[in-house]
């Protein structure tokens, strides 16, 4: 079965649910562009998420998602209300949904676990899930190890679902690459940051305009929390914090509401201004109906060009 039929999207592009970003505007904008939106629920309440999705339901009689970060203490209370809400999306991330399939499949939701090996896309569709998010190391925010041209045709050989790209793609070339190497659909994030319909600050968005290729770093890898993000003032002093080997706790305080701090103050210096390896690629604020026609244009031109062996 195609991801597009799977998910009843025109389109095989999912919004990555990004927390403290992926609210309902922009959730709404890409299922109404043909996409798949995704609610950031990160660390929210059950009575903030059951808001976001009313929400979203008045502005899209599109299908939408929720990301469910299953480190959330309250991830009992927020699987009820996604099913309440008659939501028909699941993605998942730290953690597994294992004891919330049996609920969300006898409510016909769609269970797409993000993982970043083989051996967690295997150990997911064993139980029964639906899809698989394959992220590389590429992406924005918390990380792995393998790159998304590793990692993708690994997973895809592993498992017999649709098996979703995500992590380094912005354009019709990460789109057309993703499906060569087996994909059925592709993850975005970072380029979405961009969308006029992205809640962000209008200093993040201008941070992400103007960065280079090499303007990320990954931070916390010494202590097993990796994060992709903007180089700034910030990463720098967590970094040299790194090497001089102070406590996990001590990184913890530093990076305390520093995301919060670069999505609603703007602050970009000592905010985590999370994003991919491709914020290098975005030159523009464009809308999200934009953004999806730039994608899937250039990709049906990458397509026509491509010369055959």
């Amino acid at each position: 079965m195609s991801l597009t039929t799977l998910l009843n999207i025109k389109y095989p592009i999912i919004q990555g649910g990004m927390a403290n970003i992926s609210s309902a505007e922009l959730v709404a904008a890409v299922s109404n562009a043909g996409g798949l939106g995704i609610i950031g629920s990160g660390g929210w309440d059950a009575p903030r998420l059951r808001e976001e999705i009313r929400k979203c339901k008045q502005l899209t009689d599109k299908p939408f998602g929720v990301n469910l970060m299953l480190m959330n203490p309250h991830c009992d209370q927020l699987s009820e209300v996604i099913i309440e809400e008659g939501v028909k999306v699941v993605t998942t991330g730290a953690g597994s949904p294992g004891p919330y399939i049996e609920k969300w499949k006898a409510a016909k939701i769609k269970i797409i676990p993000v993982v970043a090996s083989v051996a967690l896309a295997k150990r997911m569709a064993r139980l029964g899930v639906d899809a698989i998010i394959a992220e590389g190391t590429e992406s924005g925010g918390h990380v792995g190890e393998l790159t998304t041209m590793s990692l993708v045709p690994q997973v895809v050989d592993a498992v017999d679902i649709p098996v979703i790209a995500a992590g380094g793609i912005a354009d019709g070339r990460g789109f057309m690459a993703a499906m060569a190497l087996g994909a059925s659909g592709v993850q975005i994030g970072t380029r979405f940051l961009t969308a006029k319909e992205c809640p962000v600050h209008e200093n993040y968005k201008l941070a992400l305009i103007k960065a280079k290729d090499t303007d990320t770093v990954v931070t916390g890898r010494s202590v097993g929390v990796p994060v992709r993000c903007l180089k700034n003032p910030m990463t720098r002093e967590y970094i040299a914090l790194e090497k001089k080997g102070v406590s996990a706790e001590e990184l913890e305080y530093l990076t305390l509401g520093s995301l919060r701090k670069a999505v609603l103050e703007g602050d970009t210096k000592s905010g985590s201004v999370m994003a991919g390896q491709v914020a290098g690629m975005l030159s523009k604020v464009q809308s999200v109906s934009e953004i999806i026609e730039d994608i899937t244009n250039h990709a049906s031109e990458v397509f026509k060009n491509l010369e055959v062996m």
